[in-house]
């Protein structure tokens, strides 16, 4: 059960943010993908304040190959969603989480 903060004038906001299921669904799809061509082994969700990270992995000893970003603040600014290269490199960002995770369909991604 999420707590809820009150803000401003009445109005409650969730204490942490998280993808809905639709949301969760498209990153599933992708990463389902990527897991049968066997580039991807491992992923961890986490649920802050401000932010919400899926976290892909080759082997989960290691560090996370890409994150998954929704930061609800940038909604309206350059959009609530990202994905996130291991430098902190912003691969691509957007409104539609459908188009940014298309970033992964470029053929730099694909299996040799």
């Amino acid at each position: 059960m999420n707590k809820v903060v009150r803000i401003g004038n009445g109005h409650r906001a969730p204490s942490q943010v998280s993808f809905d299921r639709h949301e969760l669904s498209q990153i599933l799809n992708v990463y389902g993908q990527m897991v049968s061509k066997g580039d991807w082994k491992d992923y961890a969700i986490d649920f802050l304040p401000d932010r919400c990270v899926f976290s892909i992995y080759r082997k989960a000893s290691e560090h996370a190959l890409y994150r998954i970003e929704k930061v609800p603040a940038l909604r309206n600014r350059q959009g609530q969603f990202a994905v996130v290269a291991p430098g902190g490199l912003i691969l691509k960002r957007g409104h539609d989480l459908l188009q940014v995770l298309r970033v992964f369909d470029r053929a730099r991604f694909r299996s040799v």
